[in-house]
């Protein structure tokens, strides 16, 4: 797995063995954040960006390579958050970066909001709803951010109260969901 695009282009990721995580295919990161981005393949400066259900920080690291000013890494797995700090060390972005080893569906608090928030939880789990919801009550989701979630191309998700759709795309076996916070 590689950055797609940025200042990290083709720079390879460390990814972890085994099925237990489920890292975004290059392919799928290329056209959400073309989405993202509206073509331009930048993010504001000042974009805040949270990596939820982290696995490898694929995510969140392309989004420190096309621009993002900062990226919080969240993740419940002891090797997961290894990976992360791996991948932030191989691209010098550490000082640009926190990892965080917390469950999503229980995050505690946070001293500023995100701008961009990524939900990767494991698939067919139902945790994409909880976790959004506990992450908008404990503070981390900013008023107008984007909410970009991956789902199986089976599995659905309500939006609940305080989101809006904004766009729906399906790629192979994933489903991407992205929302609006209210502002």
């Amino acid at each position: 797995m590689r950055i797609v695009a940025g200042k990290h282009r083709g720079r390879r990721l460390a990814t972890p063995g085994g099925r237990n995580v489920r890292p975004t295919s290059d392919r799928v990161r290329e056209a959400l954040f073309s989405i993202l981005t509206q073509g331009t393949a930048v993010l504001p400066s000042d974009t805040r960006v949270l990596d939820a259900f982290a696995g490898s920080g694929a995510l969140g690291l392309e989004a420190l390579s096309r621009g993002a000013g900062f990226a919080s890494f969240m993740d419940s797995d002891r090797q997961s958050i290894n990976l992360i700090n791996q991948n932030l060390i191989d691209l010098d972005e550490h000082s640009r970066a926190t990892v965080l080893q917390r469950n999503a569906t229980s995050p505690g608090q946070t001293d500023a909001p995100f701008d961009l928030v990524f939900l990767d939880p494991p698939y067919r789990e139902g945790l994409a709803p909880l976790s959004l919801e506990a992450l908008r009550q404990a503070g981390w989701v900013a008023p107008g951010a984007r909410i970009v979630i991956e789902l199986s191309k089976k599995e659905s998700i309500e939006v609940s109260e305080g989101y809006s759709l904004d766009t729906e795309r399906t790629y192979g076996n994933t489903r991407i969901v992205i929302l609006n916070a209210s502002a």
